[in-house]
């Protein structure tokens, strides 16, 4: 068998991270192509194949699973020794990854990054922005940022931005033809923009005030998957939302949008930011976890 270099392991590493000759080849900079005739020659060195392809996905065969448990942990613990060296240098460098969902990059991470970057200018961030439940590990993200119910138990959690509220609204035009709610309940004989997840589920709106807590299932003319859409239908008049409180402040402040049942509306504790515990934090995101406590 041909000695195989580590660069080749490697290349075989991005693929298996990302599932994707594509998402690996922009990883490392290379075209899909040129990356998948390295990988062939990684195989045929090897004489075993790693990898099942089809023309719409890339599977590790049993040889590959085994060759990734093995050498993963390894090239982990290299990057950690190698970040590790961050210690002996005045300011911390490197490139942080981060995973997070579109409105919390827009209300937490968007005015926090500026100030962030702006006190360690040697450190990147790269921000992937997706709504979907992401495996960080997998994906190779140094860390995510999440609501506290929607993170793996054995993720190193710390609380990021300010607490949260939510707030129902609709506008002036709407309510002047509909009424407005005076109790969650009512809710349900009134058109409502509703949300759906990504996986298909529905949300029932929560309410909690005393102790009694309310999850009302609300109909409407509009099904929405984005927040920000939520707001513009709320503006149009197509019905009322339930939205973050910070995304309405504005157009409540300026009388496009009225509130009902304040009372009601509960406060979350906001994002948390998690990471996967191990030996070495990368510096990069020592930096980060210790800036995002002081802010």
């Amino acid at each position: 068998m041909a000695r195989i270099d580590p660069a080749d392991l490697g290349v075989f590493l991005a693929i298996a991270r990302h599932g994707s000759f594509r998402r690996a080849a922009a990883e490392l900079g290379v075209t899909p192509s040129a990356l998948s005739h390295s990988m062939r020659l990684v195989e045929e060195r090897l004489g075993v194949r790693l990898l099942n392809r089809t023309t719409r996905s890339v599977a590790l065969t049993e040889a590959g699973e085994r060759l990734l448990g093995r050498v993963g942990p390894a090239f982990r613990d290299i990057d950690d020794a190698i970040d590790e060296l961050n210690s002996f240098r005045d300011r911390p460098f490197g490139t942080l990854r981060l995973n997070a969902p579109r409105l919390c990059a827009r209300l937490v991470l968007r005015p926090l990054l500026a100030r962030f970057l702006a006190a360690y200018p040697d450190i990147r961030v790269e921000l992937m922005v997706s709504d979907a439940l992401v495996d960080i590990v997998a994906e190779g993200f140094d860390a995510g940022i999440r609501f506290g119910e929607a993170i793996a138990a054995d993720m190193i959690t710390v609380p990021i931005g300010p607490r949260h509220a939510f707030a129902v609204v609709g506008s002036p035009a709407y309510f002047a033809r509909h009424g407005m709610p005076g109790d969650p309940r009512a809710l349900r004989g009134m058109p409502c923009i509703r949300f759906r997840f990504l996986g298909g589920a529905l949300y029932a709106w929560e309410f909690e005030r005393g102790g009694e807590e309310i999850a009302v299932e609300v109909d409407g003319p509009l099904t929405l998957s984005e927040q920000d859409l939520m707001l513009e239908a709320a503006l149009d008049g197509v019905g009322m939302a339930y939205l973050f409180e910070a995304q309405a402040r504005p157009h409540l402040a300026s009388g496009a949008l009225v509130r009902v049942l304040e009372e009601w509306c509960p406060h979350y504790p906001g994002f948390y930011l998690y990471y996967p515990s191990r030996r070495q934090m990368p510096a990069s995101l020592r930096a980060f976890v210790d800036f995002s406590r002081g802010t």
